[in-house]
């Protein structure tokens, strides 16, 4: 026989027990609708960016990342959108899906090299003619722009600084920016196009934006070529992604927008391909050739790296130039470093001739290699 007492506790156990069953069934409900929910998600096909062109009722024109146009229906979800947005499309048919809200402008500064450089003109060598060129087109104007004025005429846009590579054409660069206390920008043109397929021409436009606020600017292009070729009639989306490029910044050197203290400086290895409407007159129209040192240039640089370094008395300097003929800048800067290292190496810091003569070959050979390999692979 059980007693009242007992009867009730047995309830109430049965009690505890169903409700702590329930509510551990319900979490388990619960966690099974959201997995599959996120299974359904993983199932459905990814969306594609495009941009509206031109609306019509339940139609839109779109372009697509690749350059391609198609008329498509958009869906009610989407039902107010306006030409220029950005929009999420089904990849089967296209139907527009929803609207995308992206800004229209770039961190731009996330994408090019800005500083204020503190190069100065002694630390260039050999380059006398060149600098007196870049003075007179781009520092004159930044210094003293009155000058111009009662003179009556409109300086050069930009230069171009073109010859081999390592021959200081950046350093020039980086020079008449400090001199001017310039904001120095610098972008790669090869990177340009390969990073931004689609963007190239908004980037180009908001990185000269970015140039007029912080005036006094020089934006430096190196490797100019990769987007300034002669343009051909090739179909291709990337040939014609790298025009829009192009044309954007021809736009921006002769734009309705004056470009007052920005200046640009282009660089480029490959004068032969570039297009010749970037450097007809009015845009890049001082070409400034940087070629090899000659003897007396080659002089000047060999003393201003070596002028921190602790030489040894022995060292025959006309030996070792005779040995670097034909070196560009960036060589001779490389065979200083690697003496030091030769000296690092038998625990000396003072540097002999004969750690030059090891550096210098070192140098000769390291660039005998690399032609090798050009001429079999490039």
């Amino acid at each position: 026989m059980v007693s009242r007492g007992g009867l009730k506790s047995s309830v109430f156990s049965y009690t505890t027990s169903s409700n702590e069953l329930e509510e551990e069934n319900r979490l388990l409900r619960e966690t099974l609708s959201q997995l599959r929910e996120e299974l359904e998600r993983y199932r459905s096909p990814a969306l594609m960016v495009a941009e509206v062109g031109d609306v019509f009722k339940d139609n839109a024109i779109i372009t697509l990342p690749n350059g391609n146009k198609f008329m498509v229906q958009v869906s009610s979800e989407a039902k107010n959108i306006v030409p220029g947005e950005t929009v999420l499309v089904e990849q089967r048919n296209l139907t527009i899906i929803e609207k995308v809200v992206s800004s229209k402008h770039f961190n731009v500064e996330k994408f090019v090299i800005m500083e204020k450089p503190d190069k100065k003109w002694c630390e260039v060598g050999g380059l006398d003619t060149q600098v007196q060129e870049i003075k007179e087109v781009i520092e004159l104007p930044l210094k003293n722009p009155g000058l111009f004025r009662k003179v009556g005429i409109q300086p050069p846009k930009g230069i171009l600084l073109h010859g081999p590579s390592g021959t200081g054409k950046t350093l020039l660069a980086k020079a008449v920016a400090s001199s001017t206390k310039s904001t120095f920008i610098e972008i790669v043109g090869s990177e340009l196009v390969q990073k931004f397929i689609g963007e190239g021409a908004k980037l180009v436009k908001e990185i000269f934006n970015l140039a007029r606020q912080k005036a006094p600017s020089i934006v430096f292009i190196d490797e100019l070529d990769a987007i300034a070729a002669k343009r051909m009639d090739i179909g291709t989306s990337g040939e014609r992604e790298v025009q829009r490029t192009f044309m954007q910044f021809l736009a921006e050197i002769d734009g309705f927008k004056p470009l007052a203290n920005v200046k640009i400086i282009g660089c480029t290895n490959r004068m032969d391909i570039l297009d010749p409407a970037v450097i007809r007159p009015g845009r890049l129209d001082r070409l400034i050739e940087v070629p090899i040192p000659n003897d007396k240039g080659l002089k000047e640089i060999f003393k201003i790296h070596n002028k921190d370094m602790t030489l040894d008395r022995k060292i025959k300097k006309d030996s070792l130039l005779k040995k670097m003929k034909g070196f560009s800048g960036a060589e001779v800067k490389a065979a200083c470093t690697e003496a030091g290292y030769f000296a690092i190496r038998n625990n000396r810091t003072k540097v002999n001739h004969h750690d030059f003569l090891c550096a210098i070959d070192k140098i000769k050979r390291e660039e005998t290699e690399g032609d090798e390999f050009i001429r079999m692979f490039g």
